[in-house]
């Protein structure tokens, strides 16, 4: 039988903790050949506080996990009664369905654009009113006209003396009114 992926449904907040005791119980089961990757899917985020820039992970899917695997009554027995796990996500409850390859490998693919760039916390849109909350334009209100996420900034039509100015800044010389 080939390995497929299976979404595990635990409970929110426990997804790191659900991956671990499954791979223990695999390595006491002695069933490695049976079981491949455990994935919590997360991508890094960067926010800022206090000036600083914190690199933080944050689920995709919250309260899931996916698991490649060869179904069978012994693989499903030892991944549906261990600790904070609900249950399997497709198909039946006795026979679980398998995501299929393309979706899976989307999944994959994003948590591995993840890893290569992270991503602000904070979206901004154009069109958007923000407040300068560090630098020259502190306290200054201004409208968000373009955002490079590649770069972490952004151009702000800021009201000086009476004119619309255009003024670049960084994420996080601005916040969200």
């Amino acid at each position: 039988m080939a390995r497929n992926w299976y979404v595990i449904h635990a409970h929110s907040n426990y997804e790191k903790r659900v991956k671990s005791s499954l791979e223990e119980r695999i390595a006491l089961a002695g069933l490695e050949d049976m079981f491949g990757d455990i994935l919590v899917p997360t991508e890094e985020v960067v926010e800022i506080k206090d000036g600083k820039k914190r690199k933080s992970e944050r689920k995709f899917y919250p309260g899931y996990v996916l698991v490649q695997m060869e179904m069978n009554d012994e693989t499903w027995h030892l991944v549906k009664h261990t600790d904070r796990v609900l249950g399997f996500i497709g198909g039946t409850a006795d026979k679980p369905a398998p995501i299929s390859s393309r979706e899976a490998d989307e999944i994959l693919s994003r948590v591995q654009s993840g890893v290569d760039k992270p991503k602000p916390k904070t979206v901004f849109e154009p069109g958007e009113m923000v407040r300068v909350s560090d630098g020259p334009f502190a306290d200054f209100d201004g409208v968000v006209e373009e955002v490079d996420y590649e770069k972490n900034r952004m151009k702000v039509a800021v009201m000086i003396f009476g004119r619309s100015t255009p003024v670049e800044l960084e994420f996080g010389q601005v916040e969200k009114i």
